[in-house]
């Protein structure tokens, strides 16, 4: 059985930072694809970031230069550091693994 726990999010101020962490259990990260998707109220589910072996990434454009998706293979932990972040960011954050698995969400509010 396949569960992803997502942890690290939070209220941060326009410009802070926060790290998001996705472990799992029941699927090695590090054979598939893993995404960070967000959903902010009233809007539909988005990619934000994308991982592949061997480890490449790709980004949604409003993410570009501030995001950072990596994953450690020793901890079956996927991870996306946040810079910058703008209140627009404002959104319940998941993980997915393989393209089927869901984790169940962490909220992360930037506000003054």
């Amino acid at each position: 059985q396949v569960q992803l726990w997502e942890s690290g999010g939070g209220l941060v101020q326009p410009g802070g930072s926060l790290r998001l962490s996705c472990e799992a259990s029941g699927i090695i990260f590090s054979r598939y694809i893993a995404d960070w998707y967000r959903q902010a109220p009233g809007k539909q589910r988005e990619l934000v970031a994308s991982i592949s072996d061997p480890g490449n990434t790709k980004y949604a454009d409003s993410v570009k230069g501030r995001f950072t998706i990596s994953r450690d293979n020793a901890k079956n932990t996927l991870y996306l550091q946040m810079n910058g972040l703008k209140p627009e960011d404002t959104a319940i954050y998941y993980c997915r693994a393989a393209q089927a698995w869901w984790g169940q969400g962490t909220q992360v509010t930037v506000s003054t």
